[in-house]
């Protein structure tokens, strides 16, 4: 039952990690200014904080320092928040934010970091 529970919350994570990126996108097109502007927006702001997700807060990360992941997260489900207040949906910002909390906190011990345990143990003779 608890590896369940882990699994649930693990994907409440992914989809708020997923919900951020569409709320940043979408408030990239929405903003004002020109077509390109928006565009740029709308695509260059959400691959950027999915690079830095990917860098910093991915359970398999380039970077594993622990406080570089909080803040990134940090950065990056603030941002998605923000941005729908901005565009007017300030339910969806509390939900993805709540969904955020709840997501990481709760699927920490399926979607940490993974110990390093050797692959396979050497063959005995």
């Amino acid at each position: 039952m608890t590896s369940a529970w882990q699994w649930t919350w693990a994907l409440v994570a992914l989809a708020s990690e997923l919900a951020a990126l569409a709320a940043l996108a979408y408030w990239g097109f929405s903003a004002g200014g020109t077509p390109v502007s928006r565009w740029l927006l709308g695509v260059g702001v959400p691959v950027t904080a999915a690079v830095l997700w990917g860098l910093f807060a991915a359970p398999q990360a380039v970077v594993q320092v622990a406080v570089l992941a909080v803040v990134t997260k940090v950065v990056v489900f603030g941002a998605a928040a923000a941005a729908l207040l901005v565009t007017g949906s300030p339910r969806l910002a509390a939900v993805l934010a709540v969904a955020a909390v709840l997501g990481a906190v709760l699927s920490a011990p399926l979607t940490g970091p993974a110990p390093d345990v050797p692959v396979s143990a050497p063959a005995s003779r």
